[in-house]
């Protein structure tokens, strides 16, 4: 993994009393070892690459960075990573035939890293959210993020819940099955940020 510290960033804020936060293409080649070691842990089953090999992973994330709808970052706090973020258009992906998509709307991919000593003080994820949807509605120009965890998932639902989300339906995510992608059907909880909630000033 090259010195994430040195890599040109899409977005940049710091952050009072936290740090600063960078989020980074991810590199597929000098990145996949670290996205392995996160999506094989227990906790990250429902990210849905639990078995998957380092060169897989690679695989994965180089045709991502082949598509113009969906793409992959790095979310780096002080240095380190602390976050894997992918960021999709929703007309161009299952999800969009599960709710009425908005102009304006784009959907996230949010897995935090395993959490340590710093990851668990209180307000450590919302500040980092923040930045994060700041770069997504701010810097990107959007209007909403939509979010789809799995039912099952309950940490990440109230999660959401607790960030300002707004509860949508519940519904079922399409299998895919295509020559360079595989998705398994998935009942998801949809969950909506708008703008103006988390920005009301910039909206």
């Amino acid at each position: 993994m090259s010195d994430l510290r040195h890599r040109e960033a899409v977005h940049e804020q710091r952050i009072d009393g936290f740090g600063t936060v960078r989020v980074l293409p991810v590199d597929p080649p000098a990145d996949a070892a670290l996205i392995h070691r996160w999506v094989s842990e227990e906790r990250a089953v429902f990210w849905g690459m639990a078995g998957l090999s380092v060169a897989e992973v690679a695989d994965v994330y180089r045709h991502m960075g082949t598509l113009d709808t969906h793409h992959a970052f790095l979310v780096v706090k002080d240095g380190h990573g602390t976050a894997l973020l992918q960021t999709y258009e929703p007309e161009a992906d299952r999800v969009g035939d599960c709710y009425p998509v908005q102009a304006g709307d784009i959907g996230v991919h949010l897995l935090l890293a395993p959490a340590g000593a710093e990851g668990a003080r209180p307000g450590w994820t919302a500040r980092l959210v923040s930045a994060i949807t700041s770069y997504v509605l701010l810097g990107l120009d959007r209007r909403r993020v939509v979010v789809d965890p799995d039912v099952r998932n309950g940490k990440a639902i109230a999660r959401f819940a607790r960030l300002g989300f707004e509860k949508g339906p519940a519904v079922v995510l399409p299998e895919i099955d295509l020559p360079d992608v595989h998705l398994p059907e998935k009942h998801a909880q949809l969950a909506f940020l708008r703008r103006e909630v988390a920005f009301p000033a910039r909206a």
